[in-house]
């Protein structure tokens, strides 16, 4: 467990100087072991999905992989990473939010995706009815969030390493390019991001 630990005692050490009241983690989609040192030093999980069918995977390894709900035998269970971190005595982290993302504007989730996403929703649902103590929350409005496409003023802001509240608007010059952001779009893109900090 000593490798485990890594990210805990990093934190743990940070705190002692800086007292930190949240830290976030953002993790390689993969199972690697960093995910898992990072998984090992949370206390929730935020899920980010896309509509479509690799999220809806990702979201099922997440419900394999960190807690060992249908895995594909029995064997895996001596091995998997939910029993080593119970056998450490640890606490497995609690899925606290899964953020939805391919809105439009005007018509809510896009037609083209709405399928996927009532698919996500169905599985988390009987997830948190079979599992509830992996959740933070049991009814499954208190744990998603919908957020829509940042579009352009997002591709600005990650260009610029900027977030959004500090983000002007008007011309911006990326990469050789002239880029506008809008007045609606700016504002449209913090509405989200508050949403999604309220639920935190």
């Amino acid at each position: 467990m000593k490798i485990i630990d890594w990210v805990n005692d990093l934190i743990f050490a940070a705190n002692q100087v800086n007292d930190y009241d949240d830290v976030f983690i953002d993790t390689n989609p993969s199972f690697a072991i960093y995910t898992q040192i990072a998984l090992a030093a949370t206390d929730r999980i935020i899920a980010p999905v896309m509509a479509d069918d690799s999220s809806r995977r990702a979201l099922s390894n997440i419900y394999s992989l960190v807690y060992g709900i249908n895995l594909p035998a029995a064997i895996y269970n001596q091995y998997a990473f939910h029993t080593k971190l119970i056998a450490a005595e640890r606490q497995l982290p609690k899925i606290h939010l899964v953020i939805k993302n391919r809105l439009t504007q005007y018509m809510g989730p896009a037609s083209a995706y709405a399928s996927v996403l009532t698919s996500i929703d169905d599985d988390l649902t009987a997830v948190i009815k079979s599992h509830p103590q992996y959740f933070t929350f049991t009814d499954i409005d208190n744990g998603l969030v919908d957020v829509r496409d940042f579009q352009t003023t997002g591709v600005v802001a990650f260009a610029e390493a900027t977030p959004f509240s500090r983000l002007a608007k008007g011309i911006h010059n990326i990469f050789g390019t002239q880029t506008q952001i809008q007045d609606p779009n700016w504002t449209n893109c913090i509405n989200a991001i508050n949403g999604v900090v309220k639920r935190l």
